[in-house]
């Protein structure tokens, strides 16, 4: 199984300008998406973000560290959520994300697997 990330992006809107039938198709889609994850693979994690507008953006400028208030770069669309999820291959998380609501860009990309502190074997426990 491979790791993937998928980056949702969307105009921002006002969930509440939905009507109950749209809302309710929308979280059906989101349904069918998570459970083609756990039938095909396995969802690690997922979360809706707040929007940019509760962005924090760091850089370093001058061996300064500078904080400033909102999002990297103003764009009409903005990451309004993510998956994270092990699927077979690239081909299995194209046909996951098409069951997403349709107003979506997402974005998918392959986690560059890390070994992890329970990865490391200590020397004078390494077979030769």
């Amino acid at each position: 199984m491979k790791r993937y990330l998928f980056l949702i992006a969307a105009t921002p809107v006002d969930w509440t300008s939905f009507t109950p039938e749209q809302q309710a198709e929308f979280m059906t889609q989101h349904a069918q998406f998570e459970n083609h994850l756990t039938t095909h693979g396995r969802l690690v994690s997922t979360a809706p973000l707040a929007g940019a507008e509760a962005a924090t953006t760091i850089r370093h400028r001058d061996d300064q560290l500078v904080v400033s208030d909102g999002p990297f770069a103003e764009t009409a669309e903005v990451i309004s959520g993510y998956y994270d999820a092990e699927l077979p291959d690239l081909d299995s998380a194209i046909a996951a994300a098409a069951l997403l609501p349709h107003g979506y860009a997402v974005e998918i990309r392959p986690a560059i697997p890390t070994p992890t502190p329970d990865d490391q074997v200590p020397e004078d426990q390494a077979q030769a």
